[in-house]
């Protein structure tokens, strides 16, 4: 369907003209994010997070009203990236009550976090007070310097 037929001929209406004809090319179709991606990619968009770098650790905050220990994950993949996720699920309605307005996000949420060579995978430690998460990943120590080697010279 052509929607300048119809007089539509502003840039929105053409940029979803353009994405309406890539739906029926089966060529466009295979480079198309799948549908896990695009879950995914919702799901980091809807959970910010404040990162801070401290001496000795990085620290994470983010914030979890309403949620459980048992709601939230957190994981390392891949030996350095941490990995913050959860579902947030909606209240049991109770019979007779209905929703006027729902503002309150709902489903999956999850973050992703590429650590740094410094970042110590094996001390990790998350917090959740007053509906806030902290996740605190220490730092290793750094390396010591390297003495000078001293090379014997011996005289022929």
């Amino acid at each position: 369907m052509d929607l300048r037929i119809m007089g539509f001929d502003s840039p929105l209406f053409s940029t979803l003209q353009h994405m309406l004809d890539g739906v029926d090319d089966p060529d466009k179709s295979v480079s198309a994010p799948t549908r896990t991606y695009v879950r995914d990619a919702k799901a980091m968009a809807a959970t910010p997070a404040d990162v801070k770098e401290y001496p000795n650790s990085y620290v994470f905050i983010i914030d979890m009203p309403g949620l459980k220990s048992g709601d939230i994950k957190v994981q390392v993949e891949d030996d350095n990236v941490l990995v913050i996720s959860g579902e947030r699920k909606r209240e049991e309605e109770k019979e007779g009550a209905k929703y006027v307005r729902m503002e309150r996000r709902v489903g999956k949420f999850m973050r992703k976090f590429v650590l740094p060579e410094n970042a110590n995978t094996d001390k990790i430690s998350a917090v959740c007070q007053d509906g806030v998460l902290t996740v605190t990943v220490e730092k290793l120590p750094p390396p010591e310097p390297k003495k000078p080697k001293t090379i014997e010279v011996k005289v022929a």
